[in-house]
């Protein structure tokens, strides 16, 4: 399968200024598949080494850390050379093994020619603060297969060009209009873990089985991973964080508008009324990359997040796919899209995991009064209002009431409707599917200013 994660991987191996890498990210997102393949594509070689898996390897890191020691007991654990500034070092779950995240801070300033990269799912779970090589290491995050990637994995790459070309055309046929919405109501089904996408793949000549495989495989990885929590979190813990999990597709379907409404501690675990009683078991969620925060701003204004309660945010969770699961829709109902208002919180969730996994670090909402929408983007300093629509149904009176007051240079609403781009009420319409594009399809800082300014 290919990720577009691969790009940013040969960036790092190019970079003069290279630091030891940090892959984070959930279980099962594919992060030990995709540097293997970074190993075996991008270098003469690659040394992997899994710390949970292999516990006589943790002895190589006791005692002094010096980085040609360390490549010296490797290359004697592994049974051959380690060639530094031409082999690839991968230490898998490096979270069980913490001197072993504390070397790279030496590797960094003593061995910068090697490349060594570290893949960890809960590290900030797993490891005191002491351990971590603040400064010393490159960061990135790893989210689940986005739907292009998904497109990839299950062979229509046609479609992902007919995407990429629409860039530059703003326009998508019709008849791969219809096909690529008829391919996400089956992403929405299916989701983004690797594992579940291959799980289709292997028996899609037959939709229903293959989609009856896909939940089976879907509620093993939930099961999978409310076992984690009760292995990392402690009895007591574990079973509020479970519930707060669990609590999340209920929370999300609690309005009937379609549209997900803040995040309410009174419904989430009973007989909790205060945040503060719930902080840690959502922060351990967030930290192990379960489920996503996105704060609701009170004001359209730079820096967003100053305009934001700590109370006041939404909760979705990390894959569209175990979305599903975990509220045991039906795929048919999926597919058919006849799902009642639910739709909404889908398409919404589905949002979310898309603009994650295009790069995006923090995601905002916004409302103020009555007036609610279920993004803002900033873009190069210009903040865009973002309206998600399940459906052809694009009546936006939030969306015009935030552009009366703010005057972006344009309001952005995503739907099943084709592309349509109406330069004079300033109104782009998006389908649903370049979510992931959102970035490219928004203008330039520069074009944004010029705009303004002749407007002025």
């Amino acid at each position: 399968m290919r990720r577009y994660i691969e790009e940013q991987l040969i960036k790092w191996r190019d970079s003069e200024q290279r630091k030891p890498l940090i892959l984070k990210g959930a279980r099962q997102v594919g992060k030990t598949f995709v540097l293997k393949k970074f190993g075996e594509s991008s270098f003469p070689a690659f040394h992997y080494i899994n710390f949970e898996k292999n516990k006589t390897v943790h002895r190589v890191f006791e005692g002094d850390l010096e980085p040609e020691k360390i490549i010296e007991g490797l290359s004697y654990h592994l049974g051959g050379p380690i060639h530094v500034g031409k082999d690839l070092v991968i230490f898998d779950e490096i979270q069980h093994c913490p001197n072993a995240l504390t070397s790279l801070k030496y590797f960094n300033e003593d061995l910068p020619h090697l490349h060594i990269c570290a893949a960890g799912s809960l590290l900030g779970l797993y490891l005191p603060e002491t351990s971590f090589p603040v400064g010393k290491v490159t960061l990135l995050s790893m989210f689940p297969m986005s739907f292009e990637e998904f497109l990839i994995g299950i062979g229509e790459e046609r479609l992902v060009q007919t995407i990429v070309q629409s860039m530059e055309t703003k326009n998508v046929p019709l008849i791969a209009h219809e096909l690529l919405w008829e391919k996400l109501k089956l992403y929405f089904v299916i989701g983004g873990l690797p594992e579940v996408i291959e799980t289709f793949r292997l028996s899609k000549e037959k939709p229903y089985q293959a989609l009856q495989e896909v939940r089976v495989k879907q509620k093993e990885l939930v099961e999978f991973y409310f076992a984690d929590i009760a292995k990392h979190a402690g009895k007591e813990n574990a079973m509020r964080i479970t519930q707060v999990l669990q609590n999340i597709p209920e929370q999300l379907a609690r309005e009937q508008s379609g549209s997900v409404s803040k995040y309410r501690v009174s419904q989430a675990v009973p007989g909790i009324s205060k945040y503060s009683r719930l902080v840690s078991s959502i922060d351990w969620l967030l930290t192990a990359g379960l489920v996503v925060k996105v704060p609701i701003a009170n004001s359209a204004k730079l820096p967003l997040s100053a305009f934001c309660k700590y109370n006041n945010f939404k909760l979705f969770l990390f894959d569209i796919g175990v979305l599903g699961a975990l509220t045991d829709l039906d795929p048919k109902s999926i597919l058919g899209y006849d799902y009642g208002t639910y739709k909404g919180y889908f398409a919404e969730n589905y949002v979310a995991q898309e603009f994650l996994a295009s790069g995006v670090h923090n995601l905002f909402g916004w409302r103020e009064n009555t007036a609610e929408l279920e993004f803002v983007r900033d873009i190069g300093g210009v903040i865009i209002p973002v309206e998600v629509k399940s459906g052809n149904v694009t009546q936006a009176k939030s969306l015009r009431m935030f552009f009366e007051k703010y005057r972006p240079p344009c309001k952005v609403i995503l739907s099943a409707k084709p592309i349509k781009i109406d330069d004079v009420n300033a109104l782009h319409q998006y389908p649903l599917y370049l979510a992931f594009r959102f970035s490219y399809l928004c203008r330039s800082k520069e074009q944004f200013f010029n705009q303004n300014k002749n407007d002025d």
